[in-house]
């Protein structure tokens, strides 16, 4: 009984928040290390020399890297004050994850021609594979997202 009486009140926006930072990392880290890397279909900045992209998916690295530890550790937080709210977590993970593919999908790609998805004729296939998938992921997020607050609606 003590331990109950020690449980804060559950915290979604936190709970949203800090899954969301580590939704936004997991993404990067995705794209950086699959398709910089691995497939090397792009880097971050391909507009510039081989070196200055190289550089350029260094900065993303180093920044996924600090949003991952930010998230985890406000992850931490919450559930070392026993206020974690799980299904929004899930929420902000999957929104986090989403909004990373889909920003970088519209914003990197078309309207600040960064990269492209991969250097081919024909981008359309990609570039629906690319924001597809980024809808796909938020929309699961949303659909958590609303899951969550009829969870935490006055009555249930």
């Amino acid at each position: 009984m003590a331990e109950a009486a020690e449980r804060e009140p559950a915290d979604p926006r936190r709970s949203l928040l800090a899954a969301g930072l580590i939704g936004v990392g997991v993404t990067a880290a995705v794209d950086e290390i699959v398709f910089h890397q691995l497939l090397a279909w792009h880097h971050f900045f391909d507009r510039s020399t081989s070196a200055v992209a190289l550089f350029s998916d260094g900065l993303l690295h180093s920044a996924e890297l600090i949003i991952l530890v930010l998230g985890f550790f406000m992850l931490a937080d919450v559930r070392a004050r026993r206020a974690l709210a799980s299904t929004s977590a899930w929420a902000g993970f999957f929104i986090g994850a989403g909004g990373f593919q889909l920003f970088d999908g519209i914003v990197d790609h078309k309207v600040l021609r960064l990269h492209q998805v991969r250097y081919v004729d024909n981008l359309l296939p990609y570039d629906l594979a690319w924001n597809g998938a980024g809808l796909l992921l938020l929309a699961v997020g949303f659909v958590l997202l609303r899951r969550a607050r009829a969870e935490r609606a006055p009555g249930r």
